[in-house]
C-alpha cells in the first residue's frame, strides 16, 4: 500500500499539472497579459506534449528500469512547474506547460501497469483504483485548494506548492516503490498491434470522444461559471465536483471486476445529465452544484473503467494499448482546449455544456454496442 499511495500522489501530481490552469484562469491571464482563451492553450499545449510524444518514448524507453524511468518522469513535473510559476513571458510558460506534458506521457504510460504489478491477478483492478485514485483527490482537493491559493498569493504560488510535492514524492518513491526490469527487446509489441486486437478500437474511441467532451467544459468552467454569476464560487463549484469524484472512484474500484460495462454506460448518462443541467438558460446555483456533483459522479471512476478496459481487451498488447490509450486521452484533452476556446470566442460559455451532450451520443452508442469486447456484460478474468 505504501507503493501503491505513492503511485496515487504521482498520478495526483500529474493530473493537478494539468488541470490547475483551470483554477486560476483568470489570474494566469492577467499575469501573462493574455486572453482568458489563450490562458486556457496551457492546457492544450500540456495535452499536446503527452499526445505527441508518449508513443515514442514509450518505446524508446521501454528497456528502462520501471523505477528510474518513474522517478525521471517526476523530476520533469519539478521542473516544469517551477519555470510556470517564475515564468512572465507567454510563450515561455508554453514551453514548460509541454515539458510537463512530455513527462506525463512517460508517467502515464507506466502508472497503470506498474500498479497491476503491485497486485495478485485477482486484485488488479482494484490496485489499479488506488492508483487513480490521485485524480479525484486533485480534482477535489488540489484544484479548490489551488484556486484559493492561487487567489489569496497569486496564481503562481500553486505551482511552487506542487514543486515542493514533487521533491518530497521523489523521495518516497525512491524509498518505498519495488524496482522492476524494463522488457527486452524480444518481449515488446508493436506499439499499433493494439489497433488490431478486438475491443481495443471502441474503448479508444470512448476514451477520444469522452475525454473531449469533458475538457472543453472543464478547461473553461472558470469562464462559464462567471457567465452564470458565479465567478467568486469556483473552488467551491470544483470541491463539489471533486468530492463526487471520489466517491466516484470509490465506487467503481469496488465494483469494477464485476460490474464495468454498467458502470461505463452509468458514468456516460450521469456527465450527459450534468451537462444538460448546465445548458438550460435558468441560472440557479443549486442547479449548478447538482450539475456539478452528478458531473464527478459520473467522470471520477472514468480513468480507472478505460485503462482497466484497454489492458482487459489488449490481453498479450496491453502496454500498447495503454500507450494508445494515453496518447489519444491527451490529443482529445489538447483538442478539448482548442474546440473550447473557439466556442468560448465565438459562441459565448453558453455553448460549452451544448457540445458537450452532442459528444457523449456517440461516447454511448460505442460503450453499448461493445457487449462482447470493450465493455463485456462479464469482465474476463486476468491470468495469475
Amino acid at each position: 500500500m505504501a507503493a501503491l499511495t505513492a503511485l496515487a500522489t504521482a498520478v495526483f501530481i500529474t493530473s493537478l499539472t494539468e488541470t490547475l490552469p483551470a483554477g486560476v484562469l483568470p489570474g494566469m491571464s492577467g499575469g501573462l497579459h493574455v486572453s482568458e482563451s489563450a490562458a486556457g492553450q496551457a492546457v492544450t499545449v500540456y495535452a499536446a506534449g503527452t499526445a505527441l510524444t508518449a508513443i515514442p518514448l514509450t518505446a524508446a524507453t521501454a528497456g528502462w528500469r520501471r523505477k528510474r524511468l518513474l522517478l525521471t518522469s517526476m523530476a520533469g513535473f519539478a521542473a516544469a512547474n517551477t519555470v510556470t510559476a517564475v515564468s512572465s513571458d507567454y510563450p515561455l510558460t508554453l514551453v514548460a506547460r509541454f515539458v510537463a506534458g512530455v513527462a506525463a506521457g512517460l508517467a502515464w504510460a507506466l502508472l497503470a501497469g506498474y500498479a497491476r504489478r503491485l497486485a495478485p491477478a485477482r486484485l488488479q483492478g482494484k490496485a489499479v483504483a488506488v492508483a487513480m485514485s490521485g485524480i479525484p483527490v486533485a480534482l477535489s482537493l488540489g484544484v479548490p485548494a489551488g484556486t484559493f491559493t492561487g487567489g489569496a498569493l497569486g496564481w503562481r504560488a500553486p505551482f511552487l506548492i506542487m514543486t515542493g510535492l514533487t521533491v518530497v514524492l521523489l523521495g518516497w518513491i525512491a524509498a518505498t516503490v519495488p524496482a522492476h526490469p524494463g522488457q527486452h527487446s524480444q518481449e515488446r509489441p508493436g506499439m499499433l498491434r493494439a489497433l488490431t486486437v478486438p475491443g481495443v478500437g471502441p474503448v479508444l474511441f470512448v476514451t477520444l470522444v469522452f475525454v473531449l467532451a469533458h475538457t472543453i467544459l472543464y478547461a473553461y468552467i472558470a469562464a462559464f461559471l462567471k457567465h452564470v454569476g458565479m465567478g467568486g464560487s469556483t473552488d467551491l463549484v470544483l470541491l463539489v465536483f471533486g468530492i463526487a469524484s471520489l466517491a466516484s472512484i470509490w465506487f467503481t474500484g469496488a465494483r469494477i471486476d464485476r460490474r464495468l460495462r454498467a458502470l461505463a454506460i452509468g458514468s456516460v448518462l450521469l456527465v450527459g445529465v450534468a451537462s444538460a443541467v448546465l445548458a438550460v438558460p435558468v441560472h440557479d446555483d443549486a442547479l449548478v452544484y447538482l450539475a456539478a456533483m452528478l458531473w464527478g459522479l459520473g467522470w471520477g471512476g472514468v480513468p480507472t473503467l478505460l485503462q482497466t478496459a484497454a489492458a482487459d481487451a489488449g490481453g498479450p498488447a496491453a502496454d500498447a494499448a495503454q500507450a494508445m490509450l494515453v496518447t489519444l486521452w491527451n490529443v482529445a484533452m489538447a483538442a478539448g482546449g482548442i474546440v473550447g476556446g473557439v466556442l468560448l470566442d465565438a459562441l459565448g460559455a453558453a455553448a460549452l455544456p451544448w457540445s458537450v451532450v452532442l459528444l457523449l451520443v456517440p461516447a454511448f452508442v460505442a460503450v453499448a454496442g461493445a457487449r462482447v469486447h470493450g465493455f463485456p456484460a462479464v469482465r474476463p478474468r486476468p491470468s495469475e
